[in-house]
């Protein structure tokens, strides 16, 4: 493991913020930003963001930030739809590519240039339907973030899926021990039974890729088609995929705050955004092949229903050790072979707090 730390102490969390989330991470799906004018802002304070779809069709991010007075443009989990983009405070208001179309009073003056005052925009880059930032502009190039993890997330075409169904979480525990959680099935045989029923513990092997992305598969029983209570699907199989890809299902994790589930018939996403170093929000959102999704009668709940179950499972074990790693008499513990998967995890944690890559 981390020293206890990593998980406990304020100090560490506000570094992350400053050092980890300040790079490429996942701030939602383009489909949220549904036609020109759609905008959206997500995190808050220092990586506060707002995303803006133009009249282009083009997914843009800016700092949630006015340049008049420093009010926040949208409230942080706001969405809203305009023809442009208006801080609340004093009606600046601004193109969707983030020009500075008005500023009250200030066309009396001679000296002052609307083009000094456009919105401060951010690297952003829509991949299978993802959105990703990069706050700091000076992260390295996104095609190594996601290095070795496009040939395995391709053959699902996410960016075709449609989302219908959503939960949201808010857990009491760091965001580290999520992750941890989500890279190893050495918990399954004792709080998943319903999983293990349908996907042996022990099957499957974890992969190594040259990215910032890391995972692993999991195959299921014969008798299932996908990973619901009963093993059966209500749903349809995602088109192209291979035999291997339909009888096993893929769970990677974008470093650091998207964890995404490929199953046969649909992939269920977690994003996360750590609120405190003992608080953490969770969106899970399951997508569907549009045949399916758009079926009269469709009803997601075999996938929704098995992986909320599942969830809340994963958070009662989650909380438990944020509760634990709140004693001062906690210590690092060793982790199995089962465990390697946290290992490449815990690695890549360090990694950065090194100053490495």
């Amino acid at each position: 493991m981390l020293p206890r730390e990593a998980y406990v102490d304020p100090a560490v969390f506000e570094w992350e913020q400053r050092n980890i989330f300040t790079g490429w991470h996942c701030v939602g799906h383009a489909a949220d930003l549904d036609g020109a004018g759609a905008q959206r802002a997500v995190g808050s304070g220092a990586n506060g963001i707002l995303l803006v779809r133009g009249d282009d069709g083009i997914a843009r991010a800016f700092a949630n930030v006015c340049r008049h007075r420093g009010h926040e443009l949208l409230a942080c989990g706001a969405s809203v739809k305009r023809r442009g983009v208006v801080c609340p405070y004093h009606a600046w208001s601004y193109k969707l590519n983030g020009e500075l179309r008005n500023a009250p009073g200030f066309d009396r003056l001679d000296s002052f240039d609307a083009a000094d005052f456009g919105l401060a925009e951010l690297r952003l880059v829509d991949w299978h339907g993802w959105l990703f930032v990069d706050p700091s502009g000076q992260d390295g190039d996104f095609a190594d973030h996601v290095a070795g993890s496009e040939e395995i997330v391709s053959p699902y075409r996410p960016e075709d899926l449609t989302v219908v169904s959503r939960h949201s979480y808010e857990l009491a525990t760091n965001w580290k021990v999520i992750v941890e959680n989500y890279q190893e099935c050495y918990h399954c045989p004792s709080i998943h039974p319903e999983l293990s029923r349908i996907s042996p513990p022990t099957s499957g092997e974890n992969i190594e890729m040259p990215g910032d992305w890391m995972g692993g598969w999991m195959s299921m029983i014969d008798e299932a088609e996908t990973m619901s209570l009963s093993g059966r699907s209500g749903g349809v199989a995602i088109k192209g995929l291979s035999e291997q890809e339909l009888r096993s299902v893929m769970y990677l994790v974008g470093f650091p705050n998207l964890l995404v589930s490929l199953h046969p018939d649909y992939i269920m996403t977690h994003t996360m955004t750590p609120l405190s170093v003992d608080r953490t929000h969770v969106e899970c959102a399951w997508a569907f092949p549009r045949e399916a999704a758009d079926r009269p009668g469709f009803d997601p709940s075999y996938a929704v229903d098995f992986w909320d179950l599942t969830n809340r499972q994963d958070w009662a074990a989650c909380e438990s050790v944020q509760r634990g790693l709140s004693s001062p008499h906690a210590q690092p513990g060793p982790l199995a072979l089962e465990e390697d998967g946290v290992y490449q995890f815990v690695t890549r944690v360090a990694r950065a707090y090194a100053g490495k890559r």
